[in-house]
This record gives C-alpha cells, sequence and structure tokens, in this order.
C-alpha cells in the first residue's frame, strides 16, 4: 500500500480533519479553525468490513481526492463502533481496562484498549480502537487523536441535561444500529447500542429499553438524531409507540442538503473540538 507525498506547498495549517469510523463506512471532514465545515466526502460499504478492509477503502480514498491530500492543523479519528463500554470513574482502573470489555463484547488477546475520560460527565468509555487504521493516519499525517463516538454524544447529552429535573431519552440513529442513551436529573442510567434490521427491530429494542428502565412511553422526553428524518418508517413507529418525541436541535452548520440533525457525531465533534481537556 503506497500512498502520495503530502503536498506541503497545500498546507491548510488552520483547518482540521476529522474521520469518522464504523465497519460499514467512512466520513471525511475538512473543518475550519472555527468549525466551519469546509469539506465533507462519506464512504458507505454495503456490508460491515474487517479493521483490514477499512484500511484499504481509507487509503483509496486518501490517495484519490485532493482535498485529503495535505496538512491539517489537527486530525481527530472518531470510532463508532459497539465495541465499547461504560464506567463511572470512580471504579475506573486503567490496568484493568479489559476486564470491563469482556463482559459485553468479545475481544481477542491482541486488542489494543483505549479509554476517554470524561470528567466532567464522571464517566470513563472503555473501547477497541483499530491500531492498523491508528498507525496508517500516524505515518501520514504524524499527531493526532482519537476517541469513540458515544464519549462524543454523552458529553453533549449529558451537558444539556445536567440541569434538568427529570429524565431525557436520546436516540442516535445509524444505518443499522442505534445508541439509546438515557439520563436522569443530570446522570446517565443507559447507554447502550442496538444492532437492527428493520423498523420493527428498531421500535421493539426501543421499548424494551424503556420497560426495563420503568419509563412511561406516553410521558418520557425522547429526543432523536442521526440517520432518521420525519418521513422515515422508523419514526413513524416511533411516534405511534413514543408520544413526546423531537429531534434534537442544535446551532450547527450543514453539510449540505441534510437537516441539522444528521450526521450528528461529526458536527458536535467539531462544534465541541478537544471536548474531554475542557
Amino acid at each position: 500500500m503506497t500512498k502520495p507525498p503530502i503536498d506541503n506547498n497545500n498546507t491548510n495549517q488552520t483547518n482540521r480533519l476529522s474521520v469518522q469510523i464504523s465497519l460499514t463506512g467512512l466520513s471525511f471532514l475538512v473543518s475550519s479553525q472555527q468549525g466551519e465545515p469546509l469539506f465533507f466526502k462519506e464512504k458507505q460499504l454495503e456490508q460491515p468490513h474487517t479493521p483490514e478492509e477499512l484500511l484499504l477503502v481509507m487509503d483509496d480514498t486518501f490517495r484519490t481526492t485532493t482535498e485529503l491530500q495535505s496538512q491539517f492543523a489537527a486530525v481527530q479519528l472518531i470510532y463508532s463502533t459497539n465495541t465499547y463500554c461504560t464506567v463511572p470513574i470512580s471504579l475506573f482502573d486503567e490496568n484493568k481496562a479489559s476486564e470491563y470489555l469482556k463482559f459485553n463484547t468479545k475481544i481477542l488477546g491482541n486488542d489494543y484498549i483505549a479509554h476517554d475520560t470524561l470528567k466532567n460527565q464522571g464517566v470513563v468509555v472503555v473501547y477497541v480502537p483499530f491500531i492498523n487504521i491508528n498507525n496508517y493516519i500516524f505515518e501520514r499525517y504524524g499527531g493526532f487523536e482519537y476517541y469513540h463516538a458515544v464519549s462524543v454524544l454523552l458529553n453533549d447529552f449529558m451537558n444539556a441535561e445536567k440541569h434538568r429535573k427529570e429524565e431525557k431519552v436520546y436516540l442516535h440513529l445509524k444505518d443499522n444500529e442505534f445508541d439509546c442513551i438515557v439520563i436522569n436529573k443530570g446522570e446517565l442510567q443507559l447507554c447502550n447500542t442496538y444492532s437492527y434490521r428493520t423498523p420493527e427491530d428498531f421500535i421493539y429494542y426501543v421499548l424494551f429499553c424503556l420497560e426495563q428502565l420503568k419509563l412511561n412511553p406516553d410521558s418520557i422526553n425522547t429526543s432523536v438524531c442521526g440517520a432518521i428524518v420525519k418521513s422515515d418508517e422508523k419514526f413513524e413507529f416511533l411516534y405511534t409507540y413514543i408520544r413526546n418525541i423531537s429531534f434534537v436541535s442544535r446551532d450547527f452548520a450543514t453539510f449540505g442538503e441534510e437537516e441539522n440533525h444528521e450526521k450528528y457525531v461529526l458536527k458536535t465533534n467539531t462544534h465541541a473540538y478537544n471536548f474531554w481537556d475542557a
């Protein structure tokens, strides 16, 4: 695998590059220092890829996309995978990071375990990054940062709910998965990712979460974002069973024709750069 030389005469020393990584696709966003989106490209894959296959797709995208062939002031990777868990800061021991993951996901002996510490929220997100992709980005750009998409969502949602007196449900949808995050009086109650194939699968898991937490679908305040619009069958199912539902609304610039709540992780990340150091 070869990569073209970086064009140092075309450096974007004030621009930032964010790459969102999932097993079914890659998203590339170049933004200004002020968070204005300058370039966006998405590679959707028909079926889940291995980290090795993803790297081939990533390398091909970098080699064939002029806007990505320059240096940047900062580079970040965002891992949008279901190989993660959340741990209260008070219970977290970095030396036992793999112990937290092994209870709800399959990990291999040579997997590297990473974690994001959300100090203001009192939560640690433990996850498995793709070391081959990390190495590739380091070779290409030098220093960079990486973290999990759930960290971005938790930081945003928990900040929004820190003064709320009642419970709130957030649903962040992807094409074949969704994140369910429940916050009660600013404290995290649930953070989990569910796979689905049909709208019926989707609403089943949502109602199951509400039932387990003894939340009333007729009254619970629920906000949705990500890969869902009002005309979707998924939204129609939601509105049939959950009456108090709305789209997450933030003052984000769009990348094109999408609605404000779509591509939510990348937008939130751009808006709250280096959020966990705040």
